[in-house]
């Protein structure tokens, strides 16, 4: 069975993205109550840690029902990598994880997150200082590579595990590609094959189905799924895949009532630790995937993410229980 430095997992565990603006403690919550093995954060900046911005601090906050639990952190600068270990590490997560691998033009314009990858000498020499620095356990998310010409991904694996690092995760698309096509998961083997691995490596990036997860393991032959969009409005993504692993037979989709009960929790876990002004703003967004596929909703979702008060968002849910409670996802 797998283990991040002296965290034992289960055979193939199911671990939680960092995704910004989702990961978020609510969000966590429920997929930890729902079969994730580990969760991580939202993406931090090294250097708004170092400047003590809110919303980056704001980002460390962790919970004892979400461990164990990572808290990733991204940037380039050595200085502000190495003070943002120490920051991080006084908040007493379970692990410290590197983003190596964010698309995204206003990380990677700053050499950070995907950006590192044009710079391997750089992400190997900033992971190693960041491992000395610390007793945490240090893990890396990264991609293939930078695009389809620069895929050297065992190598960089094998030399960031030569450094430290206690598990590596890897999406199978390169910065190029940014979450277009078919993720390919064949070089994410290559890195789990190479006889010097042994570290566990974790793949991520189309893990959509439980089916999809059991070709990662049986197929592929890594040691976990990292999920990221599939869980999105679906916490129970997590217990949909084991169940199926366990069984071969799918879990029933989540009624009405289970959809509602969970965006109820959300909200008050979100207005609890934002209050309420924040909650009910930063709730809106899983709404919609909350009551995908349920026909003719359009009035109430308007409802809910346009409603500024969390007892006119609970009297919506409400609604929707009692109007839609024979309804039955197929």
């Amino acid at each position: 069975m797998p283990k991040i430095g002296n965290i034992q997992l289960p055979d193939f565990p199911l671990l939680l993205a960092p995704m910004e603006d989702v990961s978020d403690p609510p969000f966590r919550t429920l997929c930890k109550e729902n079969g994730a093995d580990v969760v991580y954060t939202e993406f931090i900046s090294s250097e708004g840690l170092i400047r003590d911005a809110a919303k980056s601090v704001q980002k460390l906050d962790i919970y004892e029902k979400e461990r164990p639990v990572g808290i990733q952190i991204f940037g380039a600068n050595m200085d502000s990598m190495l003070r943002s270990v120490e920051i991080v590490e006084a908040t007493k997560p379970d692990i410290i994880d590197i983003n190596f691998g964010c698309p995204v033009k206003k990380v990677v314009c700053k050499g950070a997150g995907a950006g590192i990858l044009k710079d391997i000498p750089l992400m190997v020499k900033l992971t190693e200082a960041m491992v000395k620095h610390t007793s945490l356990p240090i893990t890396v998310k990264t991609r293939l590579g930078w695009d389809h010409d620069s895929i050297h991904i065992v190598e960089v694996a094998e030399r960031l595990q030569d450094v430290g690092i206690a598990a590596i995760s890897i999406h199978g698309r390169t910065r190029a590609q940014m979450y277009k096509g078919d993720a390919d998961w064949k070089p994410i083997a290559a890195v789990k094959n190479n006889p010097r691995m042994h570290i566990p490596v974790f793949g991520n990036g189309d893990v959509n189905t439980p089916e999809r997860a059991i070709e990662m393991r049986d197929q592929y032959g890594l040691d976990g799924a990292m999920i990221g969009r599939a869980s999105i409005g679906n916490p129970w993504f997590f217990d949909q895949v084991k169940h199926f692993m366990q069984t071969g037979e799918h879990l029933s989709p989540p009624t009405i009532g289970q959809r509602v009960e969970a965006a109820r929790r959300h909200l008050e876990m979100a207005v609890d630790w934002k209050g309420e002004t924040l909650g009910v703003l930063e709730t809106r967004r899983h709404y919609t995937n909350y009551f995908k596929g349920i026909p003719h909703f359009k009035d109430y979702r308007t409802r809910l993410v346009t409603s500024n008060a969390s007892e006119e968002v609970f009297a919506t849910l409400s609604e929707i229980a009692a109007h839609w409670s024979d309804y039955v996802f197929a």
